[in-house]
């Protein structure tokens, strides 16, 4: 319930006085602070807007299973999926960690469908109701003929499929592999699928935050540096604020925008959501989004997590842990 919260209300509420049917998810774990009254008033307005509440149909403690998904879809036509949140810190109202840098990315065509159902499965989870949606394929109307996958992860998976995508990308790769991830603490399986992939002569990238938003994963992160470092892989800090974007690329043709960080969280607890395209115009675009983003990074390079202060190698080994 801040100033770009208020701003959303605001179009939420016209869009309703146009005939619009609102229909709004939010993780009640990550909007633990979001007032009751904004519910209220939305509601009044038109909206649901219901909490994705993932204790509700167990007595377990599922607390730790958050929906990190980020979507809007509208009309079953256009959806948007990536790293945004609704907060103001993301429009660099956090002086802290300004300017915020995060990517998403827009879909159209029947792929955005895809996107649709899986906001419906989350909705149906969350309220037991199966709306009346359109589900009839359009074109894209900018006649655009990429191939893509609309790939939603989560605990409920029968397979892990959140890391067996990023081991799965780590071993597709052969020429190169770059990931923009906020947060890089994960398990062996994904740290070989780096190191072998760095081995045959992959150039392997991974870009990453100076500064993190939680301390707790930003010494994790160092860590892990060495191991992969002395395998071939490089490792980049952006130094121009908060990085926070997840996205992947794969040699020319191949790059994907999300909502999954490269993180224990994401690959095993977190709802999440992927989009992979295949085209090599998208990946050309992608490619040049990330130079500039090395270019205003600093690369890490081996023995540094070594040379830092003992308390900082003792604090980054616990974090991990």
């Amino acid at each position: 319930d801040d100033a770009i919260g208020r701003e959303l209300e605001e179009h939420l509420t016209a869009a309703l006085g146009r005939g619009v049917e609102v229909n709004f998810l939010f993780d009640e774990i990550g909007s633990a602070r979001l007032a009751n009254s904004y519910i209220r008033r939305l509601r009044e307005a038109g909206a649901r807007f219901h909490a994705f509440s993932t204790t509700r149909r167990s007595h377990r403690f599922q607390l730790n299973f958050r929906n990190h998904r980020k979507l809007v879809v509208v009309d079953g036509l256009v959806g948007f999926t990536g790293g945004i949140n609704v907060g103001d810190e993301y429009l660099g109202g956090d002086r802290r960690l300004t300017p915020w840098r995060d990517t998403f990315v827009q879909v159209t065509g029947p792929a955005a469908l895809a996107l649709q159902l899986s906001f419906l499965e989350d909705w149906h989870w969350a309220t037991d109701e199966i709306p009346d949606w359109s589900w009839r394929p359009e074109a894209d109307p900018g006649g655009g003929n990429q191939h893509v996958l609309v790939l939603p992860t989560g605990p409920a998976d029968v397979f892990e499929s959140c890391s067996l995508l990023f081991i799965g990308l780590g071993h597709m790769a052969q020429e190169r592999l770059w990931i923009a991830t906020p947060y890089f603490v994960f398990d062996a399986q994904i740290t070989s699928a780096l190191q072998l992939a760095a081995l045959r002569g992959v150039d392997v990238r991974i870009l990453l935050p100076a500064k993190g938003d939680h301390a707790s994963t930003h010494f994790a992160a160092w860590s892990f540096f060495e191991a992969v470092i002395e395998s071939g892989c490089r490792i980049f800090l952006y130094d121009d604020g908060l990085l926070h974007q997840k996205v992947a690329l794969v040699d020319e043709g191949l790059a994907m925008v999300g909502t999954a960080n490269l993180d224990t969280r994401s690959m095993r607890l977190n709802i999440e959501l992927g989009v992979l395209v295949e085209d090599a115009e998208f990946a050309e675009q992608v490619e040049e989004m990330l130079l500039a983003d090395l270019a205003k990074s600093t690369e890490v390079v081996g023995g540094d997590f070594r040379r830092k202060p003992f308390l900082f190698r003792l604090f980054a080994n616990l974090m991990r842990l």
